[in-house]
């Protein structure tokens, strides 16, 4: 089975439920969104798109995504997305990497490709808004076809090439399950496009933002308050800098659950959210592109000494693995293996950089480090920026609990030195010294405003500050 096959399966159950509704209103059923998947099939199929082909997708979520998306699954296509963060430049990158048969995108980005050597070479181009007279039902599609590319952020060297199968899509679709799976006929605000597809695949009605994706950090909390009154929205799936920002005022009493990950969520931001909305929960989800998800959490259920540990610098527990991973420790460092685990990236000669082979399995190395206590629970210590000991990530966590603190960035240079920038109220500059030298940090740098990164808009960006200690 594929993920067009249970999706399929929804549709037959409950046609008349609501699948998607766009940010602006547009809505669908699933009934005919599959309807409108299986025309969109038989235009490909006229214009010459067979299994196997790589169809290159630069379509903003929206409806016709979902259905063009579908359409080439049910073809046994392979979809090809980009990089986001990366903007025209992941466009230009994902085709000169896959080498594209089409490209499917709106008109006007049909022409834009025209402009640049290696998107003008795709011969074939493709309209998400295309019909057919012969539609095409049922998927062509076998469980080990490959049915996505992805690209890695290169946030640590160049972007690698991942390829999934329909297989390690149904995997991870299944260990999202405990997440994602309800029996309530739930709302969903889906700030991830992917996981709009496991929230088709368990029959919930899946809201699109109707925010810039690649500016989450300028989302205006009233805007998200408004779309939930209009919708009766249940649960959010949203980035930690969107967390951060609706932790300000309390959430309409619709919403039940938010869920959030892709990035650091620290822990005066989850401690924010929880006082701001009592009873609503907040679930951590941990994972990684080629491995998610590894584990999650419900905060609301931390205690106080959990608390304590992590302004102690003990790091932010992410809760027990999910059933469907296993881990294992070395030299500090998460490794991870499962079904739904990427065991190879399209060019082999990246899996030396992070896979390797124990108890007979391949294992992806996250480069995060962590550990687990004794309640089997994983806590993360952050990625493994220097010497083993050194915990950047368990450092911010505990910095951002000092009086005064705003933010807070930990960089470990080349000789292992550790460097804390401290974004708040510099008056406490002294307590912060004081504080930062009980955890092993002897250099504590104030700045007005700590830099993020492009993609998660929420992660440091550890280059520049690093750059800033070379100046």
């Amino acid at each position: 089975m594929t993920l067009v096959d249970h999706f399929r399966t929804v549709a037959e159950a409950a046609p008349e439920r609501t699948a998607i509704i766009e940010g602006g209103g547009r809505s669908i059923t699933y009934a005919a969104l599959d309807a409108l998947s299986a025309k969109l099939a038989g235009r490909f199929r006229e214009k010459g798109v067979t299994r196997g082909d790589h169809v290159l997708v630069a379509t903003w979520p929206s409806i016709e995504l979902y259905a063009g998306l579908s359409a080439l699954w049910r073809l046994g296509a392979v979809a090809v997305f980009p990089e986001t963060a990366m903007g025209l430049a992941g466009v230009r990158h994902a085709a000169l990497s896959s080498k594209p048969k089409a490209l499917l995108a709106p008109f006007w980005v049909r022409c834009l490709a025209k402009l640049f050597p290696e998107t003008r070479a795709i011969p074939l181009g493709l309209s998400p808004t295309d019909s057919a007279s012969s539609p095409v039902l049922a998927s062509e599609a076998q469980e080990h076809d490959f049915a996505l590319i992805s690209f890695t952020s290169g946030t640590t060297g160049k972007p690698k090439v991942i390829a999934r199968s329909h297989a390690l899509l149904m995997a991870q679709h299944k260990a999202l399950r405990s997440l994602i799976e309800s029996q309530r006929n739930d709302i969903d605000l889906v700030a991830f496009p992917a996981f709009v597809l496991t929230c088709l695949g368990y029959g919930t009605t899946a809201i699109l933002p109707a925010w810039n994706m690649r500016r989450p950090d300028l989302v205006e909390p009233g805007d998200i308050h408004n779309l939930i009154g209009a919708h009766g929205i249940t649960r959010l799936l949203i980035p930690p800098t969107i967390t951060e920002r609706l932790a300000q005022n309390r959430l309409p009493a619709t919403v039940q659950r938010v869920f959030t990950g892709g990035g650091p969520v620290y822990p005066d931001i989850i401690r924010r959210f929880l006082e701001s909305s009592p009873g609503v929960g907040l679930t951590v989800v941990y994972g990684s592109t080629e491995a998610e998800p590894i584990s999650h959490i419900e905060t609301e259920l931390l205690t106080a000494a959990d608390w304590q540990t992590a302004a102690d610098g003990g790091g932010l527990p992410v809760g027990h693995p999910v059933p469907e991973v296993r881990v294992m420790m070395r030299d500090e460092e998460i490794i991870v293996t499962g079904d739904h685990v990427n065991k190879s990236y399209v060019d082999t000669a990246r899996n030396a950089e992070t896979k390797i082979t124990a108890h007979g399995e391949i294992w992806h190395c996250t480069g995060d480090r962590g550990r687990l206590d004794a309640q089997g629970r994983l806590w993360l210590l952050g990625r493994a920026m220097g010497p083993v000991g050194i915990h950047p990530f368990a450092v911010e966590c505990a910095a951002r609990s000092w009086p005064g603190v705003a933010d807070a960035a930990c960089v470990v240079d080349e000789t292992g030195a550790v460097s804390l920038f401290v974004a708040g109220d510099q008056v406490h500059s002294p307590e912060w010294q004081l504080a930062a030298a009980r955890i092993g940090v002897s250099r504590v740098i104030p700045l007005m405003i700590i830099p993020k990164d492009k993609r998660h808009r929420s992660k440091p960006d550890y280059t520049a500050l690093k750059q800033s200690l070379q100046a």
